[in-house]
C-alpha cells in the first residue's frame, strides 16, 4: 500500500459556493455522508437518521468544550483599529492573542479594547501571537462575554452590521452539550446533534460519554512543510476521566464499537491510548495523526468536510484511506453537500 507523505497529496479543489456561510435552521437537518472505509461504499442520509447506524452497546464519545466569544476590536494609542483573537489565558489578566493591524506593533505598546474603556500592554511576540497584559481591575472574560464575537473561521464571511447573524453565531457555533469554556473554535462534528437526537441514540442502547479538548491553534494551523511528517502541531489542552477510559477498554474487550465525534475527541482518545498511562488523563497534546497510523481506541469517526492541505484532512485520510476520502469529497461536491464548519457531516464506519 502506497504511503502518501507529500502535502500536495492532500489537496483538492473546492469552489467557494460549497462553503457553508450559515447554519441550517435545524441542526440535525444537515446531510450525512456515510463512508464504509473497508469497501469505499457511500450512502447519503440526513443527520437525524444517524440512529440507524448505531447499535446497542456502542459507546459514543463527544467533546464538551465550550467556545469563548474570543474576537474583539481594539485601537492603538494613535487611534488605528486592530482586531484581536484571544487564544489562551496564560495567567491572571495575561492572555495570548493574535492581532491584525495595518501597521507594525511593538513590544511595550499600549492598546485599548472595549470602546477604548480598557487598556492593555503588549509584552512580547512568540509563535505569531502576542502576550498581552491587562490592568488588574479588568476581567477579560467578562468583557468577551459582553461584547466579544464568536471566533468564526476566515472562510465564513460576516459584514460589520449583521447583528442578527452575530447572535445566531453565538448560539449555533456552539454544541448543545458545551460545558467547559476554553476553545477558540467549535468541535464542528458535534454541531449537528440536538438534545432530541442524543436522546434517540441513548434509547437505542448507546452509551455516551464526554472528553474535553479546547480547540486551539493546533487544529487549524496550516501545514507548511512539503513532507507532512515534518509538521509540528501546536499543543492543545485536553481532559478525560478514568471512568471514560475504563468504559472504552471494556467496550473494546467486548467487541463493541467506540464512536468518536470529531477529530478533537479522536485525538484525545488516541493520545491517551498512545501514552497508556493513567496519570496522563489530562494535559497537553500535540498528537498529529497521519498515514500510516493504527487507531487503538476509535472504531467509527464522525467528522465534517475539511479544508485541503490541513492536519484534519490528513487525519481522516489516516482513518479511512486517502483515496476513499478524496473520492468521497468529489462525490459530496457532485451531490451539493455543504463544506466546513457550518457544513454537512460524514460518518466513517
Amino acid at each position: 500500500m502506497e504511503i502518501y507523505t507529500k502535502l500536495s497529496d492532500y489537496d483538492y479543489t473546492l469552489p467557494k459556493e460549497f462553503i457553508a456561510q450559515q447554519p441550517l435552521e435545524n441542526r440535525d437537518d444537515s446531510r450525512l455522508l456515510v463512508l464504509y472505509r473497508n469497501t469505499g461504499r457511500i450512502e447519503h442520509r440526513k443527520f437525524y437518521e444517524i440512529t440507524d447506524y448505531f447499535s446497542p452497546g456502542d459507546f459514543l464519545v463527544l467533546n464538551d468544550t465550550k467556545v469563548l466569544p474570543a474576537r474583539l476590536t481594539g485601537n492603538r494609542i494613535g487611534g488605528a483599529s486592530i482586531e484581536l483573537l484571544f487564544v489562551e489565558e496564560i495567567g491572571e489578566n495575561r492572555w495570548k492573542a493574535l492581532i491584525k493591524s495595518n501597521a507594525k506593533l511593538k513590544a511595550g505598546e499600549e492598546i485599548y479594547v472595549g470602546n477604548k474603556s480598557i487598556s492593555a500592554r503588549l509584552l512580547d511576540r512568540t509563535e505569531g501571537a502576542w502576550l498581552i497584559e491587562f490592568k488588574k481591575k479588568n476581567t477579560v472574560k467578562e468583557l468577551l462575554h459582553r461584547i466579544g464575537g464568536m471566533p468564526l473561521p476566515p472562510y465564513i464571511k460576516r459584514a460589520k452590521n449583521q447583528d442578527a447573524l452575530f447572535s445566531l453565531d453565538r448560539e449555533r457555533y456552539q454544541t448543545v452539550f458545551a460545558q467547559k469554556e476554553g476553545a477558540i473554535a467549535a468541535p464542528t462534528a458535534g454541531l449537528h446533534f440536538t438534545k432530541d437526537t442524543l436522546e434517540k441514540i441513548r434509547k437505542r442502547g448507546v452509551e455516551t460519554g464526554f472528553v474535553t479538548l479546547h480547540v486551539g491553534l493546533g487544529t487549524f494551523s496550516p501545514i507548511k512543510t512539503e513532507d507532512i511528517r515534518d509538521h509540528l502541531m501546536h499543543k492543545e489542552y485536553y481532559e478525560c476521566s478514568q471512568e471514560i477510559i475504563q468504559k472504552i477498554k471494556r467496550a473494546k474487550e467486548q467487541n463493541r464499537r467506540v464512536i468518536a465525534t470529531g477529530s478533537t475527541s479522536c485525538r484525545v482518545l488516541e493520545t491517551i491510548a498512545g501514552n497508556g498511562n493513567a496519570s496522563q488523563l489530562s494535559g497537553w497534546t500535540n498528537l498529529f495523526i497521519y498515514p500510516p497510523y493504527t487507531f487503538q481506541y476509535v472504531d467509527v469517526l464522525l467528522t465534517n468536510f475539511h479544508l485541503p492541505k490541513t492536519t484534519l484532512l490528513v487525519m481522516v485520510s489516516a482513518f479511512a484511506g486517502r483515496e476513499n476520502i478524496l473520492n468521497a469529497y468529489e462525490i459530496a461536491k457532485n451531490e451539493g453537500y455543504r463544506f466546513f464548519s457550518y457544513g454537512d457531516c460524514m460518518m466513517i464506519i
